[in-house]
């Protein structure tokens, strides 16, 4: 007699399964992995996100692609000056005219400094990075650059910043300006400034200043009174929308457009990332977000 194999399971098959039905009942064995996450779509030309620790790539769009990069070029501007050998954070700077005929020349964003008032570095930077004040970008170019006039020691600071530039291996960035209003030589990609953002970041003034929402400075006046400035408030929204937010620096500008550098650290994970070229302050913003969420669940 024939064994009917077709309408018949095989013992060992049926046992099979009810094991792994049983395994399944009592957490053993677990279901299917769920699906990874779907990389965003973004409106910025260009993307790059990285976990900061180990630097991993976790997200890229036009990467590589050199852009014009706005204010976020001021991050390497902090970081030379943080760099320099036997730094005095107090040293104070007297803010000249030049700086002041600059801003209207340019219509640059200002720290609004006044001429003739002594204003420490460390104001200097929290000017730089919060306001994103060309006046101060210039006031630091100025007094950490080398030579025996004004455009010497500016041209100087220049060269520094692309040294720095070179020293990261950097291979799609270039500056020709301390505060990202070049003249058309002044570009980097979405991956170098995550890098130089990462760099800088290992110094714990930069990390102080780029996580401060508003700074109030008290400056010295050419008659020796205290004067309180305005205070200064960080461009970078993220600090108040995005729980976690540590830094890092906003940019724009007619060929830029709107560009973020930014960190955030959640669950002892730090993800650091960049856009360029958004098509809105708004926009940069929520481009950000995307690529953070999406950062911490690949970091």
């Amino acid at each position: 007699m024939k064994n009917d194999i077709q309408g018949v399971r095989p013992r060992r098959a049926v046992a099979a399964t009810v094991a792994a039905g049983a395994l399944l009942a009592t957490g053993f064995l677990s279901a299917a992995p769920a699906q990874a996450a779907t990389a965003p779509t973004i409106t910025a030309k260009g993307g790059f996100v990285m976990n900061n620790a180990t630097g991993k790539s976790l997200y890229t769009k036009a990467a590589d692609t050199r852009r014009s990069t706005g204010s976020t070029t001021k991050i390497m501007t902090a970081k030379v000056v943080l760099a320099q050998p036997n730094l005095n954070l107090d040293a104070k700077v007297t803010i000249q005219k030049a700086y002041s005929d600059y801003i209207v020349s340019k219509n640059a964003s200002s720290a609004r400094l006044i001429v003739g008032d002594k204003v420490t570095v460390r104001q200097l930077l929290y000017g730089l990075m919060l306001p994103s004040g060309c006046d101060a970008a210039y006031a630091l170019a100025d007094k950490f650059g080398t030579g025996s006039t004004r455009a010497a020691r500016v041209k100087s600071f220049i060269g520094k910043m692309n040294t720095a530039a070179k020293n990261l291996g950097l291979k799609n960035t270039h500056f020709d300006s301390f505060d990202g209003i070049g003249s058309g030589s002044n570009y980097s990609t979405p991956r170098d400034l995550t890098k130089i953002a990462g760099s800088a970041m290992k110094n714990s003034t930069f990390r102080t200043i780029v996580k401060t929402k508003k700074y109030t400075a008290k400056t010295i006046t050419k008659t020796g009174s205290t004067r309180t400035m305005a205070p200064w408030v960080n461009t970078n929204t993220l600090l108040n929308t995005y729980s976690g937010t540590i830094g890092v620096k906003t940019g724009s500008g007619p060929e830029a457009k709107y560009c973020l550098v930014f960190a955030a650290t959640r669950n002892g994970r730090t993800v650091i990332g960049t856009v360029l070229a958004s098509t809105s302050g708004t926009q940069r913003e929520a481009d950000a977000k995307k690529l953070l969420n999406y950062g911490f669940t690949k970091a």
